[in-house]
């Protein structure tokens, strides 16, 4: 009777012990959001054409996607960290965005935006410099 009590004791020990502790999934870059790029602007995929709403009572010029997941067109105005006006035309989507401004030199730039305010973004270009834009 002892020698089938270790017996249970010891395939119960083994049970307990011998079996490795599954680990749970791992999460993938817990920090990542989608982004626009400043290209998004100029094209619309034909996955987006079928979305394509145009609205005259609102600030955008249209935008694509679905409830959720919208991609929003702006034009865009303000100035540069030195004072001098800039405008442009922007995709956002959700609170990021990017774009292509043009300087008082006619110069093309390419940025990365975010919403501060109601019709109000900060944008960067890639050398850092910062830009304060209104929705048009």
């Amino acid at each position: 009777m002892l020698s089938n009590f270790r017996f249970v004791f010891v395939i119960i020990a083994f049970g307990i012990f011998g079996c490795k502790k599954e680990k749970p999934p791992q999460k993938i870059n817990t920090f990542y959001k989608e982004v626009v790029q400043p290209d998004d602007r100029k094209t619309i995929t034909p996955e987006e054409a079928k979305t394509y709403h145009n609205d005259t009572h609102r600030q955008y010029e249209y935008r694509t996607g679905k409830p959720g997941h919208y991609e929003y067109n702006y034009y865009v105005s303000g100035y540069d960290a030195m004072g001098d006006t800039v405008y442009g035309n922007i995709n956002v989507q959700g609170k990021y965005g990017a774009g292509v401004l043009t300087n008082t030199n006619d110069e093309e730039i390419e940025i990365t935006a975010e919403w501060i305010d109601y019709g109000m973004l900060k944008a960067v270009d890639k050398e850092g410099n910062e830009y304060h834009l209104e929705v048009n």
